[in-house]
């Protein structure tokens, strides 16, 4: 067993996973150039070139947008599961997807708003789940490849996550800015435009390359299936074990529900803070606020093979490498650390909006964003690649789905949160959320054995 483990573990990754990586990364380009702009393009004045809604209003608006997003792919991983097949919702959402963006380029009024926020919803939601779960059936339960194929992939994620913040960004606040009667115009338009083409690119990638490097592979749904074991797994009941296994997916995801309220802050209460009490400077030069959303996915680039490469070795130490569960309380305990950070440039800066005396350190931000990005790598390539093993066949994408849904009731709790600023203070709302992540991700440290035995 360990000379076909060790076979396993030279063999190179399948062309498919890197369509799938450049698949998913031009969606993320899309999905993060559209929200890096959002809450500004919401709070910005109208002649300005945005929609003029109150701070609090725009960033509960923005929470049910980003909660929506992540509730979608319940429905799509269902559909995908039983009619589908995986290949067609992932085109279904993308298409969805660049007309959503479109339509927030061509409709500068509420009804593009609404109507562009509504396709974008509705494609995540075919999109989301199944991509994730192509990449695990790239690979059998017991190849060792898979944890590392999901970290490339999600290095995919944030390339995309990367990019799509400077691009549009640079778009929105800088190109396309003219002056009229002594009143700036933003090109908001433009960065969503810069979206919608994104999207465009990775649907043409995939469509036309997914015969030759992913073969038949997500193109039925499972229960029809040729693979007479998979058709047969798809309508046989549920085992002690695999309702064992669905339970941890369900019992942690409720846990990392905390995490992502959190971490989701970055584009709306950051995004606000850092825009009006976070000194930008740097040489002189400004850097636009919508680029800070880009040190997230930068550190995920730079440090995702480091803790993977961390990983192997624990794996082939004595100890063995931490289970799933500790990982997971690792990360919310950093998250929470990310805001004890933060808090420190709160008590600097105050959160009176209309009279900023003292601006922060950048590296206030920065370091937030850093742990929160260590966070992250602790728990969320962790959790894919745990429910691609975990979940029985018959229910991979739909709790894939269940999974993304956590994301998406901590954006509606997040957009709740943020929203309490403007009214609690900064100071109150990071320090509500750096404690309950922190005492989340003991708690979870401490059922830890529990959930093993479970997983088996």
């Amino acid at each position: 067993m360990n000379a076909t483990l060790s076979k396993q573990g030279r063999q190179k990754h399948p062309p498919g996973l890197y369509l799938l990586f450049l698949t998913e990364m031009w969606e993320r380009f899309s999905y993060y150039g559209m929200r890096a702009l959002l809450t500004l393009y919401l709070t910005t004045a109208f002649v300005s070139g945005g929609l003029g809604f109150e701070k609090s209003a725009a960033m509960s608006l923005y929470g049910f947008f980003t909660g929506a997003v992540y509730f979608t792919p319940l429905a799509g991983g269902y559909l995908s599961d039983r009619y589908l097949g995986r290949r067609l919702a992932i085109t279904i959402g993308g298409v969805a997807m660049a007309l959503g963006n479109f339509m927030l380029f061509a409709q500068h009024s509420l009804v593009g708003l609404y109507s562009g926020l509504g396709l974008l919803i509705i494609g995540n939601g075919f999109f989301k789940p199944n991509i994730s779960t192509l990449v695990g059936e790239l690979y059998s339960d017991q190849d060792q490849r898979k944890d590392a194929a999901f970290t490339i992939f999600y290095m995919g994620i944030n390339v995309g996550a990367f990019i799509a913040p400077l691009v549009c960004g640079y778009l929105a606040e800088d190109i396309f800015k003219t002056t009229v009667e002594g009143v700036v115009h933003y090109g908001y338009r433009y960065g969503f435009l810069a979206a919608s083409i994104g999207m465009v690119i990775g649907q043409i990638l995939f469509n036309s390359l997914g015969d030759r490097y992913l073969g038949d592979i997500g193109k039925r749904p499972v229960g029809k299936s040729p693979d007479p074991q998979e058709a047969a797994a798809a309508h046989a009941p549920l085992t002690k074990k695999e309702k064992q296994r669905t339970a941890v997916i369900i019992i942690i995801t409720c846990f990392v529900v905390f995490f992502w309220a959190g971490f989701e802050q970055a584009g709306s209460s950051l995004t606000l803070y850092t825009d009006i009490f976070v000194d930008k400077h740097v040489f002189g030069w400004e850097v636009p606020t919508a680029w800070f959303q880009s040190l997230n996915p930068m550190f995920i680039v730079i440090f995702a093979p480091i803790l993977s490469s961390v990983w192997i070795k624990l794996a082939a130490s004595k100890k063995g490498d931490l289970s799933i569960p500790t990982k997971m309380g690792i990360g919310m305990i950093m998250l929470g650390i990310g805001y004890m950070i933060l808090i420190l440039a709160v008590l600097q800066t105050g959160s009176d909006e209309q009279n900023v005396v003292v601006k922060s350190n950048i590296l206030f931000i920065v370091l937030t964003y850093f742990m929160h990005t260590l966070g992250e790598l602790f728990l969320s390539p962790v959790g894919l690649s745990m429910v691609s093993k975990l979940a029985p066949i018959k229910l991979a994408s739909l709790l894939m789905g269940v999974w993304l849904a956590s994301t998406g009731v901590a954006n509606i709790l997040g957009g709740k949160l943020a929203a309490f600023t403007q009214s609690l203070g900064y100071f109150e709302v990071f320090s509500l959320i750096g404690a309950i992540s922190i005492v989340m991700g003991a708690i979870l440290l401490l059922v830890s054995r529990k959930l093993v035995q479970m997983m088996d």
